[in-house]
């Protein structure tokens, strides 16, 4: 089963906090796994660690005892769907990974979904798609001028295609509400690069869950 991604925008959607999800095309689910943890802003190396099948509730439950609190750590549940790998992160991801580039090297394409939905800034949910290295489309999804949203970033003529769609929905539009302008959002940016993420197993199903931990 695939589905889009405009789920994402629902309150909690995946968990309390919020949602980091990675997609990638040309990675496996292993590979995905390995890219991101070299990402992570930390002075130690950090590894794979696979702990089996997970729930995203079991794996939160996981990171309880290995760690104290989840937020002191951070795991990913991984699959596949609709021609994308996928890796979502649960636990102490805020701020943590730094830029995607690298993991798009060789070829790679790259789409990073990421809400802080409890911080009480509060930073709208934001949006990147990187190839080869190279960025070619980014905005904030709340498409929010306070935050700084000057158009869509990136390669120019991606930039601006993706950015013809959104202003053909009417946006921005400071007088929609904000989940609204999220979800409408997604669904641009979902059909503009053809993703898919499959709500049922990542909700209430079942994933090969790893921890990215100090080497």
């Amino acid at each position: 089963m695939t589905d889009g991604t405009t789920w994402l925008a629902a309150p909690q959607s995946i968990a309390f906090g919020g949602y980091h999800v990675v997609l990638a095309r040309g990675l496996s689910p292993e590979e995905l796994a390995d890219r991101l943890a070299a990402t992570l802003l930390y002075e130690a190396e950090h590894i794979v660690v696979a702990v089996g099948e997970h729930t995203g509730d079991s794996l939160l439950d996981l990171m309880d005892n290995t760690y104290g609190d989840s937020f002191d750590g951070i795991g990913l549940r991984l699959g596949r769907a609709g021609g994308w790998t996928y890796a979502v992160a649960y636990g102490g991801w805020p701020g943590e990974f730094g830029p995607l580039t690298p993991v798009s090297r060789d070829g790679a394409h790259v789409c990073l979904l990421e809400y802080e939905e409890e911080n009480g800034k509060p930073v709208p949910p934001q949006f990147e798609y990187f190839h080869d290295g190279r960025l070619l489309s980014a905005c904030n999804l709340h498409l929010d001028v306070s935050w700084g949203y000057q158009g869509v970033d990136g390669e120019p003529a991606t930039a601006a295609r993706l950015q013809q769609l959104l202003t053909a929905a009417g946006l921005p539009d400071p007088e929609r509400d904000k989940r609204e302008v999220h979800r409408t959002a997604l669904g641009i940016v979902e059909e503009f690069f053809g993703l898919s993420l499959p709500k049922g197993p990542i909700v209430s199903g079942t994933l090969s869950a790893v921890l990215l931990e100090p080497a």
